[in-house]
């Protein structure tokens, strides 16, 4: 059987083999099943990510085990921005590079010329791959017959969720043999490709949809948020006691300036811990939230419903979920945003620098709003980050809308969770925070040390304390707003004396001081991986940008609490 499968591979595909590719490119709509594709064939779900041949493309790439080529991932196609950043990556291909088109079985007719349509792609060998075999069994062999004839290339079904070995095997066969179309689809050919249309739930109603959307989002995110938080409240003081506070009384005879790197305020063990177990837990769980709602389907039904409110502010549905991962770590959702279209992109990561408070930053607050003695601040604190935060996008992202097109909408299927899928994700998500982001944290203490021991950061503070009468606030709040620059739970500094200033604050100069700490701008970690990823000119831009909606938002704030 699999034999002879092989030979129909061949006689389909171009009458000269190719040589051997050098790399193989996976591109389709979103949610074609791309990611479970290219988890199946390499045994990985990230793989390397980087820019795809010089473009601004940011690809997976990982390279097979038992064959000579790189698997690469591009992003989903949903707008037309995404077309056409994909087909630019995809000319830098040579010709001796295969595109594999992915498909749903389900949505052939619909997808597939809108696909070819939307990249143009004339000349590039390749093979036609067609995802949810499973749910169109009887009408399959006729659909993937009548293609093979039609297009004159290599056409595999499969079950990308559970790839078995027999889908792998035609597909590491099918690749090398690959060719370019020998025909096109005419518009008369589409009758002969079976529809399939997924279940429809609650999620597509106009406002009943959307309402539970929220709710499913606020379950998705607050729950592990909420719980992550508890969990870090019982931890840290064990921390404390068996970890730091032993290494500070082991490190007491040793030289100032070392003793302080280690274990001083902003020391590599001291705040490093700190910011493990405030953040990886928050970190974990909503990963594990994610990726269930991810494998279910349930993520796209959501994004989906929500993604005109979300257009009225330059983002689009799929936005949502780097936006509210910076609720984990604001690092990590910088990173997850490369999976937004190049067109929204720069929004999205404006509004996770501004309204995503992270898991340090949220912690941070409610320890201080507790300190003060009116813990209940942290909901219209929490209320007025989203909101300024969307106002702020909007204004300062305004030319992203218009250019944020979309070229095909889709209705996900929901089915059950994967054990094996699911565990990929978190994996990958847990493997940034380590690999990328907590080496990150680990420099900015050590920077943050040396700024204190050299008195900058005193000279700093005391330049800018004149400037916070404008705001209703002592002069003593700079502090912890210069040291919220470095880290949003640099305002923890003000917590000394168990909290005598946070006490001596009323209800609306801590709303106000721990707004202003959040939001002045983002922390060095945030800027940093910014630069690295969009480049010093972008991320300097979004620094000022925040500064001015911060300082302009807090002046009316502080206005409003002296009214009332």
């Amino acid at each position: 059987m699999l034999w002879r499968e092989l030979r129909m591979l061949a006689a389909s595909a171009s009458y000269r083999a190719n040589p051997r590719p050098r790399t193989a490119v996976l591109v389709g709509f979103e949610s074609a099943g791309k990611s479970a594709l290219f988890r199946g064939l390499t045994g990985q779900n990230v793989g390397e990510e980087a820019n795809f041949r010089g473009s601004t493309v940011m690809a997976r790439k990982a390279e097979l085990s038992d064959s000579a080529f790189e698997l690469v991932d591009t992003p989903g196609i949903r707008l037309q921005d995404d077309s056409q950043t994909t087909m630019a990556a995809l000319n830098q291909l040579s010709e001796s590079d295969t595109l594999i088109l992915v498909v749903r079985a389900t949505h052939a007719g619909r997808e597939l010329p809108l696909l070819l349509e939307s990249l143009a792609l004339k000349n590039k060998n390749m093979l036609l791959v067609l995802t949810f075999a499973d749910k169109v069994p009887s009408a399959l062999q006729s659909q993937v017959d009548f293609l093979r004839k039609r297009l004159g290339i290599s056409v595999i079904p499969v079950n990308s969720r559970h790839l078995n070995s027999r889908s792998r095997h035609l597909l590491l066969h099918a690749i090398p043999i690959a060719g370019p179309m020998t025909n096109h689809l005419l518009p008369d050919d589409i009758a002969e490709l079976p529809m399939v249309e997924p279940g429809r739930t609650l999620f597509e109603y106009p406002v009943w949809g959307r309402l539970a959307s929220l709710a499913a989002l606020l379950l998705m995110f607050a729950a592990p948020v909420y719980i992550a938080y508890l969990f870090s409240g019982w931890v840290q003081p064990l921390v404390d006691r068996w970890l730091v506070d032993p290494l500070r009384i082991s490190l007491i005879s040793v030289p100032g300036m070392i003793r302080d790197a280690i274990v001083g305020d902003y020391g590599v063990a001291s705040l490093g811990l700190y910011s493990f177990v405030w953040a990886f837990p928050v970190v974990l769980l909503v990963g594990l939230s994610v990726a269930l709602t991810e494998e279910s389907g349930l993520k796209d039904r959501i994004t989906d419903a929500l993604d005109g409110w979300m257009r009225t502010i330059g983002l689009n549905g799929r936005d949502l979920i780097p936006v509210l991962g910076g609720f984990g770590c604001n690092v990590v959702a910088v990173f997850q945003s490369r999976t937004c279209s190049s067109c929204t992109r720069k929004s999205c990561v404006s509004m996770i620098a501004f309204g995503s408070a992270c898991s340090y930053q949220i912690g941070a607050s409610l320890s201080i709003f507790s300190s003060g003695g009116h813990p209940w601040l942290f909901i219209p604190y929490l209320a007025l980050l989203i909101f300024v935060g969307a106002l702020h996008t909007r204004l300062w992202n305004r030319e992203s809308v218009p250019s944020a097109v979309q070229v095909y909408a889709n209705r996900t299927f929901l089915q059950k969770p994967s054990f094996k899928a699911v565990l990929w994700r978190v994996r990958a998500v847990t493997k940034q925070f380590l690999v990328q982001a907590m080496p990150i944290f680990i420099g900015i203490c050590v920077a943050a040390t040396l700024l204190r021991l050299t008195g900058i950061l005193n000279a700093l503070t005391g330049i800018l304390a004149p400037l916070f009468s404008l705001f209703g606030l002592p002069a003593e709040a700079a502090g912890g707003v210069l040291f919220s620059v470095l880290r949003k739970d640099g305002l923890l500094v003000l917590n000394q004396n168990g909290g005598a200033f946070a006490a001596s604050l009323n209800a609306g100069q801590l709303l106000i001081f721990v707004y202003l700490a959040s939001t002045i701008t983002a922390c060095l970690v945030t800027l940093w991986t910014l630069r690295r990823e969009m480049g010093t000119s972008f991320a300097a831009k979004l620094a000022g940008r925040q500064i001015v909606t911060s300082l302009a938002s807090t002046l009316l704030i502080s206005a409003s609490v002296r009214l009332f």
